[in-house]
């Protein structure tokens, strides 16, 4: 997005249509293309292929082959030996890990590959399902260390691109980016979830977004639904609008600016959470909470 808005600003033009007006596909990966499909369609200004591949510094696994099915044809003859570890085996001193023949569509793994460029047994840290056995299709659901689970909610990131997706279809938002991390129990409050978003296009009513948030949350995560009952564990989340350019500027006081380097969806702790609020107050002044 960044390099297509730069491309206008130095054409002039309202849309990339109207300086590559044959253009009619994108391939994109590394993070979850959900949230951002809407600003695409606006920059690029007409309705396009768009094509997800999963590939990393240690090999390329997957890429979709047909638009019409979101699930990445799983490529097993690529030089990589890949192994499946359930999360819930994850930080188990011996952790199981199983082969293609074992898998169960819908189940949350971890990718562990040996490939013949040197690495064995290698925990890439990317989480997964399987869409499809017949042939093996899979869609990226998150990271290991990027999820929220403090109360039992076990949110994960694929959940969380999905909710921020579905309020900004319900309340006409756009979002650039997001972050989101727990606010633990206090002496007279229960916990909840606290979100820092900076969007392209604000929604039309920052409550109704909230609403929506949560209410989305809740149909894609039954355990997420189950701690929110009658606020029990979780009452509702705690949403900041950041300023354009905040999480840009966090990054770059990070020296992680560019390249391989993301804003995290989710964390179970609030590092991240309360560097970027400083971050954001410091250089940027209060921002619009709810």
């Amino acid at each position: 997005m960044v390099l297509i808005r730069r491309i206008l600003d130095i054409t002039a033009k309202n849309t990339l249509t109207d300086v590559w007006p044959s253009l009619e596909l994108c391939i994109h990966g590394g993070v979850s293309f959900t949230p951002y499909r809407e600003q695409f369609r606006k920059l690029i200004g007409k309705d396009i292929h768009y094509l997800d591949m999963y590939n990393a510094s240690e090999g390329f696994f997957a890429a979709q082959t047909d638009p019409k099915d979101d699930g990445m044809l799983l490529y097993v003859d690529h030089g990589i030996f890949m192994e499946f570890m359930p999360v819930e085996e994850y930080g188990k001193t011996i952790p199981e890990t199983i082969g293609l023949q074992d898998v169960e569509i819908g189940k949350n793994y971890a990718l562990v590959i040996s490939t013949n460029a040197g690495l064995w047994r290698y925990l890439l840290g990317d989480t997964l399902y399987f869409t499809s056995l017949k042939p093996f299709r899979i869609k990226i659901s998150g990271r290991l260390k990027h999820y929220i689970n403090t109360f039992g909610e076990e949110v994960i990131v694929d959940n969380s691109d999905r909710a921020i997706a579905l309020a900004c279809e319900k309340t006409g938002g756009v979002v650039n980016d997001y972050t989101a991390a727990p606010v633990y129990f206090g002496e007279n409050s229960n916990g909840a979830h606290e979100w820092l978003i900076e969007f392209e296009k604000g929604p039309d009513n920052l409550s109704h977004f909230v609403y929506e948030l949560d209410n989305a949350l809740k149909n894609v995560n039954s355990d997420y639904e189950a701690k929110r009952h009658k606020d029990i564990a979780l009452r509702m989340p705690i949403v900041h609008i950041l300023k354009k350019g905040v999480f840009a500027g966090w990054l770059k006081s990070k020296g992680k600016l560019g390249g391989q380097h993301k804003v995290p969806r989710l964390s179970n702790t609030r590092v991240y959470v309360d560097e970027i609020l400083l971050y954001s107050q410091t250089r940027f002044g209060p921002q619009s909470t709810k």
